[in-house]
């Protein structure tokens, strides 16, 4: 049975299969300071079927939360939803109680396994502390630098050009140029020393994590 808390600004239920279900629920309004106020939950739930602006934006102050986030849309909503959300996960609210407790468990699961701290060649990134360690000792990472050793290595010998690592690091709604990713990946590669191979380049393209075996 897990904690679920749930954002809305219903009276009535957002999921009514989250009823049926037997895990314990927690009611708050979509707000910053609910969120602040808001007991610890192994799943985050919120109501994005009426607000959609208010949904994102909770979404967003969410993002760094260690329990997944569900986003609850209307049919209407899907088009809106991008990566930006930074969700685990999206449901209908007329979800049935079979496919809420799959889309929940899976959600979790999912929760589990980022929360291992990557590890290779004398790298470790653990996200649960926002730390990275070379042989064991810390590097100094601004939060951006951090977020993008975090995401590269989040998807192993996967390429992303520059625009992909903007939007997916640095938001849709940064303006600044590409030019602002090399700056990072060379600031990065420095405090990484003589793991600086592990951020590839591939010409022409852009960048990737070369996750080695040890």
């Amino acid at each position: 049975m897990a904690h679920v808390v749930v954002f809305t600004r219903r009276a009535e239920d957002v999921l009514p299969s989250l009823e049926l279900l037997e895990h314990r629920v927690s009611t708050l309004p979509v707000s910053a300071e609910a969120a602040a106020r808001a007991p610890e939950g192994d799943l985050l739930v919120v109501d994005g079927a009426v607000e959609l602006a208010a949904a994102k934006a909770l979404c967003r102050l969410l993002e760094h939360d260690p329990s997944p986030v569900l986003l609850v849309l209307s049919d209407g909503g899907f088009a809106a939803v991008t990566a930006e959300w930074s969700v685990a996960d999206i449901v209908l609210d007329s979800a049935g109680p079979a496919e809420l407790e799959a889309r929940i468990r899976l959600a979790l699961a999912s929760a589990a396994r980022s929360a291992e701290p990557v590890s290779t060649s004398g790298l470790t990134i653990d996200e649960a502390s926002y730390q990275a360690k070379v042989d064991g000792k810390p590097i100094d990472l601004t939060y951006k630098e951090f977020e993008l050793l975090r995401f590269l290595s989040a998807h192993p010998a996967r390429v992303f050009t520059r625009e992909q690592l903007l939007s997916e690091v640095w938001g849709y709604d940064y303006f600044g140029g590409t030019r602002t990713v090399d700056v990072h990946v060379r600031r990065l590669r420095a405090k990484l020393g003589d793991l600086e191979r592990l951020i590839g380049t591939v010409r022409g393209v852009g960048y990737r994590f070369e996750r080695e075996d040890d």
